[in-house]
């Protein structure tokens, strides 16, 4: 883990992110500091157990601006809190863990699963990724590249 500034990897405004245990390639995240949590789209989400372990099911639209391609996705339930969203309205959300792929760097942190059908991006990278190393530079966008799969 960095330990200075100058060891923090930078990240532009928005990012092409990749979960590979959840088998998603090529997402653009918007970057958000203002966010404590990330967050990725999720809609048709679903609890259910397999054995006595708590999971959950839930679709996503991974294509920015496309929803006519869907996918399936499970991953075993974190946790279930209230978000408060960008207005200030609160929501009950469903919490994964996963690891996240920026730019080649891997980082595991919790997930909060909300529809964001309304919102440009289907995922939000938050304060709980970013402060494991990460810097934000405004300025730049997809200053990591895009994934080479």
């Amino acid at each position: 883990m960095p330990t200075n500034e100058s060891d923090q990897i930078i990240l532009g405004w928005r990012e092409w992110v990749e979960f590979p245990e959840l088998e998603i390639d090529n997402l653009i995240a918007k970057v958000d500091s203002g966010a404590k949590t990330s967050a990725l789209h999720a809609y048709h989400v679903e609890p259910f157990n397999k054995g006595d372990t708590p999971w959950v099911r839930f679709k996503l639209h991974p294509i920015q601006d496309n929803n006519e391609v869907s996918i399936t996705l499970e991953a075993k339930l974190s946790d279930r809190r209230h978000v408060s969203d960008s207005g200030g309205h609160k929501e009950l959300r469903y919490v994964i863990e996963a690891v996240m792929n920026i730019g080649g760097h891997e980082r595991r942190g919790e997930i909060t699963l909300t529809d964001r059908d309304s919102m440009k991006y289907r995922m939000l990278i938050g304060r709980n990724i970013l402060k494991q190393g990460f810097l934000v530079n405004a300025k730049q966008s997809f200053a990591c590249g895009k994934p080479e799969t």
